[in-house]
């Protein structure tokens, strides 16, 4: 992480303790803010704080909008010392397991602070005590009806401890691997399991190294920085817990490093392969166990025997396993020639589920990051976005993107600085204004309108219609009935001006469940309407789902696969929403967001 980076979490930390402190509201949105300006600038705002003399770097601070005289301060002493004696004297005051707490559904900073401060609650731990004696019945706004939906928010905190979102899973095993790497003698590291294959979420992590010096890749393993706990170590494998960040480094109280063991953790088993096996062990711990299940089937009525070694004669006049009798494999080295062994064709890590993948007859062409032509969902300052319309579009042409949206928040988000129509037709001629200033590429003005709780939109039809356009999603009225929820997204996805339904049911992984309408009646209205299901790449989202994507490809409905860009990281989500859709067994011809900039014009421009 860079000091930059780790100097914003610092300031939002700073925001989340004052409002559990109680102090003025004005303090906390303004780290908060700061903390926004200073993820979002393009300048190294630590790195020129550090270059420059104490007053000349304060000046240059402040003109940085969202950055005041003090949050320069603080900025100036964070570049010089690595901390903020203010905002350590903060930490010291909150108990460190109250920063869990906001990250329960429905809970804010004041419910939060009135559990500490009457029930004497300093953890999840201590919040369920309180549920289960029925001392949270006596507190303010707690009735029955409130401890029920605090209940099922705990629960759900509780399910979504055992695993990590798909992102969180890669930022520990990208830096691990790039560790591992390093290490003399090491050829190839890959990840396998459930994080290969794209899943949601990721209950452990799986590494494969090719290395002549096993040993030595071990010794490097169990040594590294970030491992808490060596659960057990061998001559080819060892097995740790290594701490996690889960979206900050200052969420559930503790921050990673070594020797902690305070805050969540991973474990993560390494294996050594030899190279002229890896196909089979690459094979073998991808998975998925039902995968593996008919695979070792299918060669078992073929007469051979499947393992992480190989692909092997089946002999069953021993319990002794062929490899290490030194029998020579069918297959081996890679995973291409043990499927052609075992008469199938190649089948992508994603498809590994045991959903027909066995039964194909050719491999089919997924979409990959590489089709992805266009981004149809981003927001800017305008609304809670960190770039500016011509940073946005000067990004994603540098991605090699044809065609960008803005798509700043609709009135009725005004905790995300949603636009009131006046200012939205003001904004229409800024994003136009902008074409000139970035040849190139295509900016469309667009909005991401909110859909009411009774289906409207969050616009009237003559605004909507000066649009170029129209991501309609739920934000609000997340936890409706099914019957209502579809009734409202079919409404949606039935205006002739919408273009596309936006992450459709509002779930956040292991933290809201969202909307559950009936899938086939939203799917229905969104193919006669020609209008296109987002998945949403941001790894907090990633809605559609894959279960979704598979029926949606199957109806015949248009996908769009969008970053929901917010700041210039959001588009390195991409490849995520790609490993959604990919689950999904999805073709790049299904995706509005691969075609050429006229036909996806076209396609946006009917009912217009």
């Amino acid at each position: 992480m860079s000091a930059q980076a780790e100097l914003a979490e610092l300031l939002e930390h700073a925001s989340k303790l004052l409002e559990l402190l109680g102090a003025d509201s004005f303090r906390a949105s303004a780290h908060a803010r700061a903390a926004r300006a200073i993820e979002g600038s393009q300048v190294d705002l630590v790195a020129m704080a550090r270059s420059l003399p104490a007053q000349e770097a304060k000046r240059e601070l402040v003109k940085v909008e969202g950055i005041g005289p003090k949050m320069a301060e603080k900025a100036i002493e964070f570049a010089s010392t690595g901390r903020v004696a203010e905002i350590d004297a903060l930490a010291a005051q909150v108990p460190p397991g109250l920063i869990a707490l906001l990250g329960l559904q429905g809970v804010g900073p004041k419910t939060v602070r009135m559990f500490w401060t009457d029930a004497g609650v300093t953890d999840l731990a201590g919040l369920v005590r309180i549920i289960n004696d029925g001392t949270i019945l006596t507190l303010p706004r707690m009735g029955a009806k409130a401890v029920e939906k605090l209940k099922a928010a705990v629960a759900l905190a509780s399910e979504s401890g055992q695993r990590l979102a798909l992102g969180q899973a890669w930022t520990v095993a990208e830096r691990l691997v790039e560790r591992l790497m390093a290490v003399p003698g090491v050829s190839r590291v890959e990840p396998a399991g459930s994080l290969r294959r794209g899943k949601e979420t990721v209950g452990d992590l799986d590494l494969l190294v090719v290395s002549g010096d096993s040993a030595a890749v071990v010794k490097a393993f169990i040594g590294m920085p970030d491992v808490r706990q060596v659960l057990a170590s061998g001559e080819r494998r060892a097995s740790v817990r290594v701490g996690v960040k889960a979206h900050s480094r200052y969420d559930q109280g503790a921050a990673e490093g070594a020797g902690s063991t305070a805050g969540p953790s991973v474990q993560v088993d390494v294996r050594v392969i030899d190279a002229d096996r890896f196909g089979a062990a690459l094979c073998y711990f991808t998975g998925s166990k039902e995968h593996n299940v008919r695979l070792r089937q299918r060669a078992l009525d073929m007469g051979l025997t499947l393992n992480e070694y190989g692909l092997f004669p089946n002999d069953t006049s021993t319990n002794v396993p062929p490899h290490e009798r030194g029998i020579k494999p069918v297959a081996a080295r890679t995973e291409a020639e043990i499927h052609a062994a075992l008469g199938l064709v190649f089948i992508p890590p994603e498809l590994r589920e045991d959903r027909g993948e066995q039964a194909l007859k050719e491999t089919p062409r997924l979409i990959e990051t590489s089709d992805i032509r266009a981004e149809l969902h981003a927001h800017t300052t305008a609304s809670d976005g960190l770039l500016s319309i011509v940073q946005l579009a000067q990004e994603a042409l540098r991605r090699g993107f044809h065609t960008i949206a803005v798509t700043d928040h609709s009135q009725s988000s005004g905790q995300s600085g949603g636009l009131k129509p006046a200012r939205l037709r003001e904004h229409i001629k800024a994003v136009r204004a902008a074409r000139a200033e970035v040849p190139g590429i295509t900016i469309l003005t667009g909005s991401e309108v909110d859909i009411l709780p009774n289906g409207r939109l969050d616009y009237d039809d003559q605004l909507l219609a000066e649009l170029d356009v129209v991501v309609a999603s739920p934000h609000a009225a997340l936890t409706q009935d099914s019957a209502a929820a579809t009734e409202r997204l079919v409404k949606a996805v039935s205006h002739p001006l919408v273009n596309v339904l936006g992450h459709p049911t509002g779930r956040l992984l292991l933290r809201r469940r969202g909307l559950e309408p009936d899938l086939g009646a939203v799917l229905a209205a969104a193919k006669a309407n020609n209008v296109a299901l987002e998945i949403n790449c941001h790894w907090m989202r990633l809605d559609l789902r894959d279960a979704h994507v598979r029926a949606a490809a199957d109806a015949g409905c248009l996908i769009a696969i969008d970053c929901d860009v917010h700041h210039t990281e959001d588009f390195d989500n991409l490849r995520f929403g790609v490993s959604t859709a990919r689950r999904g067994w999805l073709t790049p011809k299904a995706c509005v967001n691969t075609w050429d900039a006229a036909r996806l014009h076209a396609w946006l421009r009917r009912g217009r």
